[in-house]
């Protein structure tokens, strides 16, 4: 029976759905550490986790029968893609099934902070009511920045757009705006206009800081900021210094450099003591709603490819869609984008008499996969031959 792990309290029905399967499963609460994982990984085949669980090159070298890695979210950045790849490890992700549940949640925060809710609560706990429109704002008007444009970003344009709000974005790649929204040709375009400022980047490492003191200093007098992206995209310090002295009217931030590793643990911030500010703990995708459906899709991926070898949707893989098998066997071949690689493998099953009844082959970068049908099961010489050709990186038999 195949083993799987999954970490950091990924929904029910993802362990119903692998149960189901034939896996056997172990959940976890919490997240773990990187000698922690190593030792948690002893003979399991496939891997959940979602945002706070990392796998470097360490736990890829300690673990190298690890077959798959569901991201149970939309981030990856928290795996080595390109060395996974390279040991023959699939990774999947989730990358629109919390995205309506992120782009709420910036609504939310807008709404919130423009009539400066977190600071009239604050004051109303404290015993002080302090009835004033000062400083409260309607949306509809207001110019929105949003700060990448992809699933989250695009979204959060209609939806803002639909309050009354004018939206510009700013990418770095070509975007085909939707509905009125207007396209920036740069940052700082963005940033002399816009009355909220929101970032939602991806998670590559060229992003980390990507946000500091010249870019807070270049927004506009009162201001909002939000991130809901990555934790390490945005400079806190700059954030509280433009917050305390006034020049931003507020910010929500729902993510932090360094985060805990599972609910409950501690947590402190020097924006805490801050007055116009919403502080959610890493929860833009949070919802229940989110949760089910990324812990259906994320977990059918991993068991379409464990036994289809379907690579639909991999971040990491050449993308080979495969349905059920009517054949006796198939062969799924992984290996280094080298020339004669398929004509190497066809001929050791011409030589073993083994007839092929399909074949797919999908090429990514240094990576080729290619899967054969074969209405006969290999021995296992035919195996070893099939492994030995060069450049072969994993060999899977489905049978």
């Amino acid at each position: 029976m195949p083993k799987a792990l999954l970490l950091e309290n990924i929904h029910p029905l993802a362990v119903e759905s692998l149960k189901k399967a034939g896996f056997d499963v172990e959940l976890r609460k919490g997240a773990l550490s990187e000698d922690e994982l190593i030792e948690a990984l002893d003979g399991v085949d496939l891997l959940g986790i979602r945002s706070k669980t990392t796998v470097t090159k360490k736990v890829i070298d300690a673990r190298p029968t690890l077959t798959a890695i569901g991201c149970f979210c939309i981030g990856t950045n928290q795996v080595d893609l390109d060395y996974a790849a390279k040991h023959g490890i699939a990774v999947f992700n989730a990358p629109y099934s919390n995205t309506r549940s992120v782009v709420e949640l910036v609504i939310g925060d807008i709404i919130c902070l423009m009539r400066r809710i977190p600071a009239h609560t604050h004051h109303m706990k404290h015993g002080v009511w302090d009835k004033s429109a000062a400083g409260s704002h309607e949306v509809r008007g207001k110019t929105l920045g949003i700060v990448g444009y992809g699933n989250i970003g695009s979204q959060l344009s209609v939806l803002a757009e639909a309050l009354g709000m004018r939206v510009v974005f700013y990418d770095l790649e070509e975007k085909l705006a939707l509905g009125n929204a207007q396209a920036c040709a740069t940052l700082d375009e963005l940033l002399e206009q816009a009355d909220v400022v929101t970032l939602h980047v991806d998670g590559r490492k060229e992003n980390t800081g990507f946000f500091g003191e010249d870019q807070f200093a270049a927004m506009k007098d009162g201001a909002l900021f939000i991130n809901l992206s990555r934790g390490f995209v945005a400079d806190l310090g700059a954030l509280k210094q433009h917050l305390a002295s006034g020049h931003l009217a507020g910010a929500a931030v729902d993510v932090f450099p360094i985060e805990p590793k599972k609910s409950g643990d501690p947590f402190e911030t020097a924006l805490a003591d801050e007055d116009n500010m919403i502080l959610t703990p890493h929860i833009g995708g949070s919802t229940l709603e989110a949760q089910e459906n990324i812990g259906v899709f994320v977990s059918q991926r991993l068991e379409d490819y464990w036994f289809n070898g379907s690579t639909m949707l991999s971040v990491n893989m050449p993308q080979i869609t495969l349905g059920d098998y009517k054949s006796a066997c198939r062969i799924a071949h992984l290996h280094d984008n080298l020339p004669g690689v398929l004509a190497r493998l066809n001929h050791v099953l011409g030589e073993e008499g083994i007839n092929i009844s399909g074949q797919a082959l999908g090429t990514e970068g240094e990576i080729g996969y290619v899967v054969t049908d074969v209405a006969t099961k290999p021995d296992r010489q035919t195996i070893e031959k099939l492994r030995a050709i060069d450049g072969t990186i994993r060999l899977r038999i489905m049978a």
